[in-house]
């Protein structure tokens, strides 16, 4: 359908299952995608290679996201390469560690905070200035990958979870006072999505879940990245403030 051609986007967390599904399915889509990696650059190189080979455009960039500075340098390098333009956004990048919550410590508490939350509302301030400074009313869009744990809390998540929530928060605050600029701001929530190796390591959590699903299995990275597709798109062109979930059914079930 080509719903994003001619759009410059920024993925960042590219590197990882979920970020990955992301960028190529923009790229899939039209758009000029800029990936995002701290650590795992060799599979960004693998996804960005991916789309220059079915004739996209594409470039990894390097970024600590819990540095302020180096988010908004991030965000230059983007439109620096997209020849001034940036058009939408997708903050993906989160860690997901498990902790106990009472011997959790406010550092442990902070290195989620600053990568899941802090690292949202720099990237997303900044590429805001450039989306305002390149288009018309209408041009820009941001959506944040959130999670359904923003509202149904797992055990040792509690660090996770509260950056999500707040997230999700975040995202809603945002499209208030970005909207007069001709800026949508919305969050995707995924349930658990598949990734190489979860089945063996987890398999009672798979089947717990592929129970509790109404759809019978777990999600996909494009799933996810179908979603930031349709929300970027001139298809969501009303819509913004607004948490799109993503799980299967899962937070349909009734808990009793």
């Amino acid at each position: 359908m080509r719903l994003l051609e001619g759009h410059v986007a920024l993925v960042t967390g590219a590197g990882g299952g979920i970020g990955r599904g992301i960028a190529l399915r923009f790229a899939e889509e039209g758009a000029a995608v800029a990936l995002h990696c701290r650590t795992a650059v060799e599979p960004a190189r693998a996804a960005a290679a991916r789309i220059r080979d079915a004739g996209g455009r594409a470039v990894v960039l390097r970024a600590d996201l819990t540095d302020e500075e180096e988010c908004r340098g991030l965000v230059r390098e983007a439109a620096e390469w997209g020849e001034g333009r940036l058009t939408a956004l997708v903050n993906n990048a989160g860690v997901q560690p498990a902790r106990a919550l009472p011997g959790m410590t406010a550092a442990q508490w902070r290195a989620v905070v600053d990568t899941n939350l802090t690292s949202v509302f720099a990237c997303t301030q900044a590429a805001v200035e450039v989306m305002r400074g390149t288009g018309a009313s209408g041009s820009g869009s941001v959506t944040h990958v959130a999670s359904i744990e923003a509202s149904h809390p797992a055990a040792d998540h509690a660090h996770y979870a509260a950056s999500k929530a707040a997230v999700v928060m975040h995202a809603r605050a945002a499209a208030l006072e970005y909207g007069p600029h001709g800026i949508r701001v919305n969050t995707v929530s995924p349930g658990l999505i598949d990734r190489e190796g979860l089945g063996e390591a987890w398999p009672e959590g798979v089947r717990r879940w592929e129970r509790a699903a109404p759809l019978g299995r777990l999600g996909r990275p494009e799933d996810v990245g179908d979603a930031c597709v349709f929300l970027a798109s001139r298809l969501a062109s009303w819509i913004t403030g607004q948490d799109l979930v993503v799980d299967g059914g899962v937070t349909a079930r009734p808990t009793w």
